[in-house]
């Protein structure tokens, strides 16, 4: 990824918290991108009004109307292509992404994810780490791969489990951190700084 700004593409289903994040991060001069398109996979996710309310295109691109996977994946490519889009996030989306939409954008989707993977991909994450007694949790920010949150790991952030922890309040403290290494990872990925190196992901100062 070279150092121009980045021009970014939002993918969501649900309220939209880590979209803010990067909305904040961006208004507030700490992460140099623009932010294209947001498309949902739900027609009220909030997070359509949230970036409506700054004054961000978004689309709802129902499912339900394309035969397969694949013609939705088509659609949502073709979306992306006429934006310039140069980095995929998804911030909140259900949906598995397959082969076509990942291999359209080889090396170019992140995906954040509330454990400390390969601990714990999929979900129920913070229900399954209270019922293991896992001692810490966190958060990861990852590049995309077909293999479900299995993709090289770009930053993580540590949150300690509390003896009085559940589901409500451990998810909470993760989202903390989300917000803040989400719009990071971006950052550094429009810096220039990372190289893949197999499943590593090298960070340069």
């Amino acid at each position: 990824m070279t150092p121009d700004k980045l021009v970014l593409a939002i993918l969501v289903s649900g309220r939209g918290s880590n979209l803010q994040a990067i909305i904040d991060s961006i208004e507030n001069n700490s992460l140099s991108a623009e932010i294209a398109l947001v498309i949902s996979d739900v027609k009220d996710a909030f997070a359509l009004e949230r970036a409506q309310e700054h004054g961000i295109a978004s689309l709802f691109l129902d499912p339900k109307s394309f035969p397969d996977r694949k013609s939705y994946e088509q659609a949502l490519v073709n979306q992306i292509q006429s934006k310039s889009v140069n980095l995929i996030c998804l911030a909140g989306f259900m949906r598995i992404l397959g082969k076509y939409f990942i291999e359209s954008f080889s090396g170019r989707i992140i995906n954040v994810h509330p454990s400390l993977l390969p601990a714990f991909p999929g979900l129920n994450v913070q229900k399954r780490a209270l019922e293991h007694g896992s001692q810490f949790s966190g958060c990861t920010v990852h590049y995309v791969s077909e293999e479900i949150d299995g993709g090289p790991i770009i930053l993580q952030a540590v949150v300690p489990i509390c003896d009085d922890d559940d589901e409500a309040s451990l998810s909470e403290r993760i989202l903390e951190q989300e917000h803040i290494i989400y719009p990071e990872a971006i950052r550094r990925i429009g810096e220039g700084r990372l190289t893949l190196s197999g499943r590593r992901v090298l960070h340069r100062k």
